[in-house]
């Protein structure tokens, strides 16, 4: 189906998302009414980016399951150079496009697909931090941190939101250690490190 024909659809929207730092401060992402789309809130975001530092120049970031993409625009709003942002469904897709035409936001590339599949295409140890955000009803959440895991490096990182915590042991069965940690109403919220 031609993106023309998904523009000339639009999704019913009940809310809206901002981005909270750097060049695109305050920009409003729309938030579609779909089963299990579940942005990550504005007060996660910026703890999140506090942790990592607020000046993320020259990274290279994938956010898979990206949906309103607020957490790969973040990444690229305070300085990113790429930015991947995979989501499945075809209107969503084509509103992140749109934004990312909008923002003019050169280092963003919107794929549209699985995001395990498109995760497990991408070039191992090529990135420095990982978006997952997987629909909190699913079983994604071990098959993602797998993959997630191959695409940093030893010291690289990757943001996990679940409805529950990760214990030390799962995550370093994964190869991973806990950095950081919040949880905020039903989102814990993981900074994650690939551990050596």
């Amino acid at each position: 189906m031609k993106a023309d024909a998904l523009q000339a659809r639009p999704f019913k929207t009940v809310h809206a998302v901002r981005i909270v730092g750097g060049r695109w401060r305050r920009t409003v992402l729309p938030v579609a009414d779909k089963p299990g789309l579940r942005p990550t809130p504005d007060r996660v975001r910026e703890t999140l980016f506090n942790w990592l530092g607020q000046d993320l120049q020259g990274w290279r970031c994938i956010d898979a399951f990206a949906g309103t993409g607020a957490l790969g625009l973040e990444a690229a709003s305070r300085g990113a150079a790429e930015v991947v942002l995979i989501e499945q469904d075809a209107a969503l897709a084509a509103a992140l496009r749109a934004t990312v035409q909008r923002l003019q936001a050169t280092g963003v590339q919107v794929r549209q697909g699985d995001a395990l599949a498109v995760l497990a295409a991408l070039p191992a140890q090529a990135h420095d931090l990982v978006f997952l955000d997987p629909p909190f009803d699913s079983e994604l959440f071990s098959r993602a941190l797998r993959l997630a895991v191959d695409k940093v490096p030893v010291g690289g990182w990757v943001y996990l939101e679940a409805p529950q915590a990760w214990s030390d042991e799962a995550l370093a069965d994964l190869g991973l250690q806990r950095y950081r940690y919040l949880k905020a109403g039903a989102v814990h919220a993981h900074l994650l490190q690939r551990a050596a």
